[in-house]
């Protein structure tokens, strides 16, 4: 299991659901209207992108992408995956690749479109990741995990624990770009939690005494990662709770304890402060919309900002696990409904600093789409 980005949600039954889209062919008259430039300023709307969110993946010609625009996951149910990422104005998507997808992405002047069934949906740029995504070094420290969740590919893949020395590489060259904003640390358990904490606090002491930008770290937590992590320099934490249905929980996430995360988020409010700790819910697990809100709403009490992420199919958890990539309608109708929540409890999430709370990529996000 993977407690970072996978990026990073409740279900009945626990059975495989296989979508696979037919191949599209783009007409060569919709290529030829669409060629004469994109207007960077005309801004993907939050229907658009909630539309490419809900598919999440698209297929893109390879010249398109050079090894300097595309990222390979190492954490969460999109570890092993290659990505890329289109910006739009403010907005930012992350898009996995995937030949067999209903989207196409296709050149258009200077940046791109996507096409569904021939019909552009959306326009920008194809953005720079500079480590896993755009303007931060997103690092996982431990690509392997003891744990088991039926969602996450992490414990079949079985990758490398970094130390400090390659991290501190990764984060240089990285700054040498000189678009970095923030350090953001994922990680695994390697080993066991207590061990991922104390691996993680060095890495965090090691990266404060050389960058002044903040440091954000999503882990499995401990009874004293939050203290620990703060006292090293991180500025944010994420633990995520997975889902707020406690039933599927027990399913997908076996080997966790659900109360244990939900204290140490509440801990972590305190030692952090509000805006600077964060949590997945992942939507697509079988949950209603009752749950979402209700969960939603348990945690911003808190101060503990909920991201609302969209389940990943992993084909190395076939047939162990029903999944439901959630529809744009009720994407835009969760995050709506969060962002009433958040402002019931002073919440902002365009206030974070590191993660993806500042990528946004993967999510509709309160404040920043909607």
């Amino acid at each position: 299991m993977s407690h970072g980005t996978g990026a990073g949600s409740s279900g009945r039954m626990i059975c495989w659901f296989n979508y696979e889209p037919p191949r599209n062919r783009i007409q060569k008259s919709t290529v030829q209207v669409i060629h004469g430039g994109v207007n960077l300023t005309d801004e993907m709307t939050p229907e658009e992108k909630a539309e490419l969110i809900s598919i999440g993946s698209a297929a893109i010609d390879p010249e398109l992408l050079p090894p300097a625009l595309k990222t390979t996951a190492t954490a969460g149910p999109g570890a092993g995956g290659t990505s890329f990422f289109i910006r739009s104005g403010t907005r930012r998507v992350r898009l996995s690749v995937n030949p067999n997808s209903p989207l196409r992405v296709v050149k258009e002047g200077d940046g791109v479109a996507v096409l569904r069934n021939g019909v552009v949906i959306a326009h920008g740029i194809l953005e720079r990741p500079l480590c896993h995504c755009p303007r931060q070094a997103y690092i996982t420290i431990s690509e392997r995990c003891i744990f088991n969740c039926r969602f996450c590919p992490v414990p079949k893949l079985q990758g490398s624990v970094k130390d400090i020395p390659t991290v501190l590489r990764m984060v240089e060259e990285t700054a040498a770009s000189g678009e970095l904003e923030a350090i953001s640390l994922t990680s695994g358990v390697a080993e066991s939690p207590y061990r991922e904490t104390e691996r993680m606090v060095e890495v965090v002491r090691a990266l404060s005494c050389r960058y002044d930008l903040p440091i954000g770290v999503s882990i499995y937590p401990t009874w004293r990662s939050s203290e620990d992590l703060y006292s090293a320099g991180a500025a944010e934490v994420k633990y995520n709770v997975e889902t707020m249905d406690t039933r599927i929980f027990s399913q997908v996430c076996p080997a966790l304890e659900h109360p244990f995360i939900l204290s140490s988020l509440k801990k972590a409010v305190k030692i952090f402060g509000k805006d600077h700790v964060a949590t997945n819910i992942i939507l697509g697990l079988g949950e209603d919309d009752a749950c979402v809100r209700e969960g939603v709403t348990e945690l911003a009490s808190m101060g503990v900002i909920p991201i609302l992420r969209p389940v990943a199919a992993s084909p190395l958890r076939q047939g162990e696990i029903t999944i439901r990539r959630p529809d744009p309608d009720r994407l835009l109708r969760l995050a709506r409904m969060s962002r009433e929540i958040f402002t019931t409890f002073g919440l902002r999430p365009d206030r974070a600093k590191t993660m993806c709370l500042l990528c946004t990529g993967c999510d509709i996000t309160p404040f920043r789409d909607v």
